[in-house]
C-alpha cells in the first residue's frame, strides 16, 4: 500500500509528477506501506507483554520485537525517480535503471516484482497493482498505465 500523501492514492491530481525540486528535476515517487501496517506492533507489544510477564528476567527482550516491527515498517519502500526504480528491502537496497527494467511483474501470491532485461526478478515493497498509474506518469511513460485505455474511454463516451 502507497504512503497516504503519495500520489498513488490520488492518481488522478498526482502532485508528485508536478512538484519539483530546487534544480527542476520531479521529486522521486516514494511508495511506503500503508501507516495500518503499524497496528500489527500493537498486538505483538500485547504478546510480547504477556510473555515478558511470565519471567522478566529472561524474556524483557520480547518488548524489543514491537520497536524492531516498527522499523522494518518504515524502512520498506519503493522510490521511482527519473532514473529508475529503487527497492529498499529488509538488509539491501536494489536499483533498477529505466534502460535496464524489462517490466512489472504481479504474481498471485508474491510481492509486485521488476524484471530487468538479463531476466532478474526484483521484489519491489509495497507496491501494487492500484500504484501502476501514478508509477506510468512518474517513470515518463517507461511503465505503460493498464488503466488509461479503460479512463480515456470513460472520459470520451461522457462527452
Amino acid at each position: 500500500m502507497a504512503d497516504p500523501d503519495s500520489p498513488a492514492d490520488h492518481p488522478d491530481d498526482s502532485p508528485a509528477a508536478e512538484s519539483t525540486d530546487d534544480d527542476g528535476t520531479a521529486a522521486p515517487l516514494v511508495i511506503r506501506l500503508s501507516g495500518v501496517a503499524h497496528l500489527a506492533a500493537i498486538g505483538v507489544l500485547v504478546i510480547a507483554l504477556i510473555f515478558a510477564g511470565v519471567n522478566f528476567a529472561y524474556l524483557w527482550w520480547t518488548l524489543l520485537t514491537p520497536v524492531a516491527l516498527i522499523f522494518w515498517i518504515r524502512r520498506l519502500r519503493t522510490v521511482v525517480d527519473d532514473d529508475g526504480l529503487t527497492a529498499v528491502r529488509t538488509f539491501r537496497s536494489d536499483r533498477v535503471g529505466w534502460a535496464d527494467l524489462a517490466g512489472l511483474q504481479f504474481p498471485k501470491w508474491s510481492a509486485a516484482r521488476a524484471v530487468t532485461t538479463l531476466g532478474d526478478r526484483i521484489p519491489l515493497p509495497a507496491v501494487g497493482f492500484h500504484d501502476l498509474p501514478a508509477i506510468a506518469e512518474r517513470s515518463g511513460g517507461r511503465v505503460p498505465d493498464p488503466f488509461a485505455a479503460e479512463r480515456d474511454a470513460r472520459f470520451t463516451d461522457e462527452d
